[in-house]
């Protein structure tokens, strides 16, 4: 007895707490913190439960996959207003289950017609600053929605946005992070006009489980619901807008709202091994993905394991190689012309490969010449019974914006504008009427023309080297949705931006904790140099959808408050 109940713990102990199996769980990575969630009827993953909530009843009561995506996006301009909300933008892919097609939406906003660029030189600024009226451009997230509803919504926008109004006029407890990034955005906008009476009605920022209520957002959704679009672009709301811009010093007008429109855009896509990886084309940087993943693509890294140095070395730079592509090129394709095609062939992949050394760090990399032969953000995605899977992300760019809001409003209008150079001649550089170069990007994955993964990963310039450390993780490395997702990640700062800034040296990296310290020490052998970065490696949510199966697989990151939930 004593024989075999010893060969009983030792198998118990070898088997149940290898080191090969996720700690204290039966499967999964290592580093996996909880595992796929999976559905047949609808599926929405968001970085706040009450907006994954929201979602799921619009789809309960009959609405579709862009239905639930606007409720949930309206949700979240008023759970976490220090990411985004209705004076940002919005970028979205939908999946059209009757088409079986893609459609990408640009509801970027412009620049005010009236704000030049030798004004902002005339005021001595060398870079558009990040607060104040001046970096304020068109808030385009609201004709995004009523975009989006008019091509592929079922249900009335009345009963879409009802739960982001009742939330924001009977209140919801602040979560974690949103609690951090209110203290730092009262001492950073408290003094300006407005901001305390709407984010701090008691005098200070609400605490971690603290009830907050915004009732004047929720007389603005209601205003929206019921007039539409046009009482945010040309009524009541455009009037109040362009009053408060005049008596703030801004230039942002009522002209400028009214002639506001969101563009629908064709998504374009690179193969990389079998698998079709949609973005959409500037003005943002989401064919920065394209152009990595065709640098990355002629490495076998079956033979290459995830976290080894040849993994990390191959992806930063694969990275640096296309950021200066993005620096040069990337702006809005109104006032520049941007070789897109050329930028994301093979071809042009393979001249450019030639400046990854497989040994040593480049310090120095140019752009390359694509027209030699062709003439803080949230994410969310929902899917339903039908088929449909939307991608969306919206923003108000850093924080919770510009520091400027409108009396009686209830919201942050963007400073996205920070994003022009000032530098005369180049494509990013300020003009009136124009679109900035974005950061906000969603993605899309097909396979054998079928939908395979909606997904994203917010955070600023990091977002082009999330997407790729996604795809990478499930095509490369065999992890599912939530482990690829939960993975350690890897950050590069350095290279030459949109804004003009230039390449310094090699750049830095930066790493999540769970990578080995060997492949750290061959790393700095190779040339690189490793830096420290808080909080800036994204969020990611995702839906993989399993044709065979006719399931979706919902992964929400670990790193938010957010959830993924079916049903």
């Amino acid at each position: 007895m004593k024989s075999t109940l010893g060969t009983i713990s030792l198998w118990f102990l070898t088997t149940w707490f290898s080191p090969s199996l996720a700690q204290d769980r039966l499967f999964g990575k290592p580093f996996a913190t909880r595992a796929v969630v999976m559905a047949q009827n609808g599926m929405a993953c968001t970085s706040h439960p009450l907006s994954t909530q929201a979602a799921i009843d619009v789809l309960r009561a009959g609405g579709n996959a862009i239905d639930a995506a606007i409720a949930a996006n309206a949700m979240e301009g008023v759970v976490e207003p220090h990411m985004n909300g209705i004076g940002g933008d919005l970028f979205a892919i939908v999946w059209d289950a009757k088409t079986k097609k893609l459609y990408g939406l640009n509801a970027s906003g412009r620049s005010p017609y009236t704000l030049t660029l030798s004004e902002l030189k005339s005021r001595g600024f060398t870079h558009i600053p990040a607060q104040g009226p001046l970096p304020v451009s068109v808030p385009g997230c609201v004709d995004g929605w009523f975009s989006l509803h008019k091509r592929f919504g079922k249900l009335p926008i009345e009963r879409i946005l009802s739960p982001a109004i009742r939330y924001a006029r009977e209140g919801y407890p602040v979560h974690d992070e949103a609690s951090w990034y209110w203290d730092n955005m009262i001492a950073r906008f408290g003094k300006l006009p407005n901001v305390m009476s709407t984010y701090a009605p008691g005098g200070a920022a609400p605490s971690r489980g603290e009830l907050f209520k915004n009732p004047a957002l929720a007389n603005t959704l209601e205003k929206i619901a019921k007039g539409g679009r046009d009482v945010f672009y040309k009524g009541e709301i455009a009037q109040t807008i362009d009053q408060f811009m005049k008596k703030s010093g801004g230039f942002l007008s009522a002209k400028d709202l009214a002639d506001h429109t969101s563009d629908w855009v064709q998504p374009v896509s690179t193969r990389y091994r079998g698998y079709d990886v949609w973005e959409l084309p500037p003005n943002g940087q989401g064919i920065t993905v394209l152009q990595m993943l065709n640098l990355l693509e002629p490495y076998d890294f079956s033979k290459i394991p995830w976290g080894s140095p040849e993994h990390l070395h191959l992806f930063v730079e694969a990275k640096k190689v296309a950021f200066e592509d993005r620096a040069k090129y990337y702006a809005d394709p109104a006032f520049a012309k941007i070789p897109v095609n050329r930028l994301i062939s093979k071809e042009y992949a393979a001249e450019r490969q030639k400046l990854i050394d497989p040994n040593r760090v480049a310090s120095k990399i140019e752009a390359g010449n694509p027209a030699l032969k062709d003439g803080d953000t949230i994410y969310l995605t929902v899917a339903d019974g039908e088929g449909n899977m939307v991608s969306l992300i919206q923003s108000n760019y850093r924080g919770f914006g510009s520091g400027m809001v409108a009396e009686g409003l209830g919201f942050m209008f963007q400073n996205r504008g920070e994003m022009f150079s000032l530098i005369e001649g180049q494509n990013n550089t300020y003009a009136p009427h124009k679109r900035p170069f974005h950061t906000i990007i969603p993605a899309f994955v097909t396979k054998d023309g079928q939908p395979f993964l909606s997904f994203g990963v917010m955070g600023g310039s990091f977002q082009p080297l999330g997407h790729v450390q996604i795809v990478m993780n499930i095509v490369d490395f065999g992890m599912n949705p939530q482990e690829a997702g939960d993975a350690p990640r890897i950050d590069h700062q350095g290279s030459s931006e949109p804004t003009g800034e230039k390449m310094v040296d090699s750049g830095v990296i930066s790493l999540e904790s769970g990578f080995p310290y060997e492949t750290i020490r061959a790393l700095m052998g190779m040339g690189h140099k490793f830096g420290y970065t808080y909080g800036l490696y994204g969020g990611y949510q995702a839906i993989m959808f399993d044709a065979k199966n006719k399931v979706y697989h919902g992964a929400s990151d670990s790193r938010k408050d957010g959830q993924a939930a079916g049903f």
